[in-house]
């Protein structure tokens, strides 16, 4: 069964008497190359969670490679189709659920034996950073994080400082991660076809951050103010939210060799370490 091809999809439709819900975002993968560069980003070696396996095309090409798969599906109505489209995988585990509903930690402990994994995900456009912020702040014991997203989205997260897509979502994903492009893959490669492209990224889980601060959280709150008001200076944005003299925060600025009139579009992670350290300190 070649679940690339449209007629086998089309005719799983019929069988199943299935219609894609947008509601859902269902887009499946139509492109077998794409499938490759997915499997071989993943590193595979043990286990591999799927996250949205649809049709379960990705899912049979992760099942060739890896020794177990647990793909965690939604959509209810999908459960017997992929009971047909994966009757040869004898390694492929299908669970119902909603992904960020779950204890993934437990799931991963249960079905793997707390084994470090792959993740891999065709993710809906409308619930791609709660997923990926979601995978990424739980600290699991996973090696990478493959996902196949809006072109915009993985644009943002492998974007550098001082560019227009530099985010509050970048410096989360840079903290833990070392994100990558791997591909772009056009619309007319999915079925039904988007309305925009997407991309494949790779996240590559760090074995600790990738810089250093004190407190964690007082590091993403700088990180969320700085962003929250891009056209702001950083002074300002921080005045605001930590209720400290605007003075104050321009000297501890400098201090720190960073200009006070800075946006904080143009720190990097480092940048920020320094400043939320300093306003630990300060507080």
């Amino acid at each position: 069964m070649d679940l690339t091809d449209i007629r086998t999809i089309r005719e799983i439709e019929r069988k199943f008497d299935f219609g894609f819900s947008k509601g859902l975002g269902q887009n499946f993968l139509l492109d077998s190359a794409v499938l490759d560069e997915i499997a071989e980003a993943a590193q595979i070696t043990d286990g591999v969670l799927e996250i949205g396996p649809g049709f379960g095309v990705l899912t049979h090409r992760l099942s060739q490679s890896a020794q177990k798969v647990v793909s965690v599906e939604i959509d209810s109505r999908l459960i017997p189709v992929l009971n047909f489209t994966l009757a040869d995988c004898d390694n492929v585990k299908i669970i119902e659920g909603d992904i960020l509903k779950m204890d993934v930690r437990e799931l991963i402990e249960r079905e793997f034996g707390g084994k470090e994994i792959s993740i891999a995900a065709n993710l809906p456009y409308y619930i791609t950073t709660p997923i990926i912020t979601s995978l990424i702040e739980a600290k699991l014991p996973v090696r990478n994080i493959v996902v196949m997203v809006q072109k915009e989205v993985a644009e943002r997260i492998a974007s550098k400082p001082a560019s227009k897509d530099y985010g509050a979502i970048t410096v989360l994903c840079n903290y833990y991660t070392n994100p990558r492009i791997v591909c772009t893959v056009p619309a007319d490669s999915f079925y039904p076809a988007p309305k925009v492209d997407s991309a494949v990224l790779c996240m590559e889980v760090l074995d600790k951050p990738s810089v250093f601060v004190n407190d964690e959280k007082m590091f993403f709150k700088v990180v969320k103010s700085a962003f929250l008001h891009r056209r702001k200076t950083l002074v300002n944005c921080l005045a605001s939210d930590f209720g400290i003299e605007k003075n104050a925060l321009a000297s501890m600025l400098e201090s720190l060799g960073i200009d006070a009139l800075v946006r904080g579009e143009r720190l990097g992670l480092s940048e920020f370490a320094k400043i939320s350290d300093k306003l630990g300190d300060m507080r």
